[in-house]
């Protein structure tokens, strides 16, 4: 996956967290739905974002930005801010 794609992905996922909060909104979901759906889209989209600062990191360093690879949702959301 390269930047393009990546940054693609991310609009997909911000797109897909207004939907979901447009239709929670409309009455067409659950809080709990909402919760659930939203939860999975925000750590793909940290997933994601994670992905694009290591390929970044990797090109800046000289090194090859297809040697960055998606980690798991667990560590990322473990991350300090």
């Amino acid at each position: 996956m390269d930047d393009k794609e990546i940054l693609r992905r991310i609009d997909d996922l911000i797109s897909t967290e207004h939907e979901l909060r447009a239709r929670l909104a409309a009455g067409q979901l659950t809080s709990d739905e909402e919760h659930s759906a939203l939860k999975s889209a925000e750590e793909a989209l940290d997933q994601c974002w994670d992905l694009l600062r290591q390929r970044r990191a990797q090109r800046e360093s000289g090194g090859d930005p297809s040697m960055a690879e998606p980690r798991p949702a667990s560590e990322v959301e473990g991350y300090l801010q």
